[in-house]
This record gives structure tokens, sequence and C-alpha cells, in this order.
């Protein structure tokens, strides 16, 4: 039986080569940014940022230090996704204050939600902080694919760059943040070779083990 879901990820592909001359739509960008923004994260905490890079002469900089890849200048939106290289107890207030403001209930029936976060975040390590912002950016661009497939719109994520110079370039650190991933967002081109590629998956048998 047909499945919307399950047809647009058969559909999707990780593009390689974007037709330039075709933009997203306000909505359409609206759609893949929203859905990221969304996304579930580890306590809602949502710690980690996104660049959105639409400027030419700023894809052309950072396709320059991601291997010359085209993606990087040609899809019509790039989005770069960081996460905060120290989580702070401002920031969990920050939070906990986001939550009374949002939810309309008194900040003194979250201090037990303030004071789980604090032990949390204090028996980390910042390597194991990190790993675990990671994860959270990781699964927000899972959801950023899913919707553009859904919306028939073409992506590609990518960890081919120069973290470092992306750090650099985005001015990242002055931010307290670091890259991890990108995602490449338009339209494929017509003569995108890898579009017609066959999609190569596990069966299910072999990747879900029933217990």
């Amino acid at each position: 039986m047909p499945n919307k879901t399950i047809d647009a990820l058969t559909w999707r592909y990780a593009t390689k080569k974007f037709d330039p001359s075709k933009k997203l739509t306000p909505e359409q960008e609206n759609i893949v940014l929203e859905a990221i923004r969304m996304a579930p994260t580890s306590f809602g905490l949502q710690n980690f940022r996104v660049v959105v890079v639409k400027k030419p002469e700023m894809k052309l900089k950072l396709r320059e230090v991601a291997y010359g890849q085209p993606q990087v200048t040609d899809s019509a939106m790039y989005l770069v996704f960081c996460v905060q290289k120290n989580i702070t107890e401002d920031d969990i207030q920050n939070h906990v204050e986001l939550v009374g403001k949002t939810r309309g209930v008194e900040m003194a029936s979250l201090d037990g939600y303030k004071q789980m976060l604090l032990g949390f975040i204090n028996n980390k390590t910042p390597d194991e902080l990190s790993s675990w912002a990671a994860r959270q950016a990781y699964i927000t661009l899972g959801f950023g694919l899913m919707a553009a497939a859904l919306n028939d719109i073409d992506a590609c994520p990518m960890e081919g760059f120069d973290n470092s110079k992306f750090d650099e370039l985005l001015a990242l650190h002055d931010r307290g943040l670091k890259s991890v991933c990108a995602m490449a967002v338009g339209f494929r081109a017509a003569d995108d070779a890898a579009a017609k590629t066959v999609k190569v998956r596990l069966p299910s048998d072999k990747l879900f083990i029933r217990a």
C-alpha cells in the first residue's frame, strides 16, 4: 500500500548536484527550518544552533574548505549545525525560565526540574557534553532531511569539511560554538547522476533484531 512517508524516503537521496538557478520559496525555507526547530532534543534544551548561509560570497569561502564540493555553493540554502562548546548554569536558568514563561507556570514549581538539569551537566566532562550536544544536532538534521523529502525538496547531509575553518569563517568561536555537520538544501540538477543510483539498504530481517 502506498505510503507518503516511505515514498518520500525512497524518492530522496543525498543530492550531489543542485540546480543553482532554482531557489526555495520563503514557505519552503520555513518548512525545513521549522522542522529543525520543532525536532525533539534531550530535555528540550536545544543546545545547538544552525547557521543559515545564503550569501554567495560566504558559500564560496565555505566550499573552498569543504574539499570543493559543489553542493555548498549550488544549493539554495546551506545549513551549518553547531553545538555549544560549554553548557553553563546560565543556559539552564534561561531554559527553565523559557519553560515557565511558555507554559505559564511558576518558577518555584520548576525548581526540581532545574536541579535535575544542573546535576546532569555538572556530572559530565566537557567532552561528554560536547558529544551529547552533537547527537542532538544530528537528531535535528534528520528531521530537516525528512521535512525536505516530504515536501519535494532535495537535500544532502554533509560532514566533509574542515571544521576549524568553518568555525573561523562563520565566527563561531565568538559565539561559543563549533560546527559538527551541515545540510545543503535546494533542488536537484536534471543531470545529477546520483539521482539514478539505486538506493542500497539492508533487508529488514538483517537490520532489525526482534527481542
